[in-house]
């Protein structure tokens, strides 16, 4: 037995609803035969960070990092986060703003949404937008809203909050991407370090399938876990958010999830937007 299957895994995931409804039972130890977890929370921001410092064995990830850390990482085929319908907006003050040269809040330069937000300007912005400015979440809408800005790239629940700040949707870019690609939107990743070599990362992919079928076998179990972890969720809140995000590509990425991974980081090389993918890149080790 070689020593990383005798100790813990370090795993860095966030408290949001969707990763502690998944790593649930695996986390408990309810999993027969998987690896030990060490847990660590941390928000998706943090998290990219430790994955381009190789800080943790296993971690959940933005899409958007991945071509940073795929000599260090490997992608695990399940455990993550793709969906439909549940893409980022752009919000201005004014309906219809032209955003040819205006400026544009975005909360990270390294996430799905802001790759998502340059393909869409790719295509409908001739010319392109002007200044990209980087502020906190919490920030972008107010700021939209007093002018200090053009325009505004949010996600999660300010999908259903824009019209208490007086905002209008210019755009969704989860439905130009889906239109233009049929394809699911590639969230979150879990990531692995290909140093823990093949026989762990297979035995630590059959548990977080495992994991992820035990929460759907039986949601009551994993409840305690998710609601202690929700920062103040309402519970129908945190359900919503397990049915959007929680799916079948969470078990298995198959063909479209590949598809689509591949899709949104050859385009955005193609946009100069991340590093472009080496052949091989996403295949899991066997």
């Amino acid at each position: 037995m070689t020593t990383s299957e005798q100790r813990s895994l370090r795993i860095a995931y966030s408290p949001c609803p969707n990763d502690t409804f998944v790593f649930d039972a695996l986390a408990h130890g309810r999993v027969p035969g998987a690896p030990a977890l060490d847990v660590t929370f941390a928000d998706i921001d943090v998290t990219n960070g430790m994955a381009e410092r190789g800080e943790s064995d296993v971690l959940k990830v933005s899409y958007a990092v991945l071509p940073y850390v795929l000599g260090e990482y490997t992608l695990l085929p399940c455990g993550g986060a793709l969906g439909r319908g549940c893409g980022p907006l752009v919000l201005t003050r004014e309906a219809g703003t032209d955003l040819r040269g205006r400026t544009v809040a975005v909360p990270s330069e390294k996430s799905t949404a802001y790759l998502l937000f340059r393909l869409w300007a790719a295509d409908t912005v001739p010319g392109g937008v002007g200044e990209i400015v980087v502020m906190p979440f919490h920030e972008i809408m107010p700021a939209v809203r007093d002018g200090k800005v053009d325009a505004g790239l949010v996600i999660h629940e300010a999908r259903f909050t824009y019209q208490n700040y007086g905002l209008h949707k210019l755009a969704d870019m989860g439905e130009h991407w889906e239109q233009t690609t049929g394809l699911p939107i590639p969230l979150g990743a879990i990531i692995a370090k290909r140093s823990l070599g093949a026989g762990v990362l297979g035995r630590l992919a059959d548990a977080i399938r495992a994991s992820v079928q035990a929460a759907w076998d039986d949601p009551a179990v994993s409840r305690p876990y998710v609601m202690e972890h929700a920062q103040e969720m309402d519970p129908a809140v945190a359900d919503q958010h397990i049915g959007l995000y929680v799916n079948e590509f969470t078990a298995g990425l198959g063909e479209d999830g590949y598809a689509a991974v591949r899709g949104l980081l050859t385009r955005a090389a193609a946009e100069g937007l991340v590093p472009p993918l080496e052949p091989g890149a996403l295949a899991f080790p066997r």
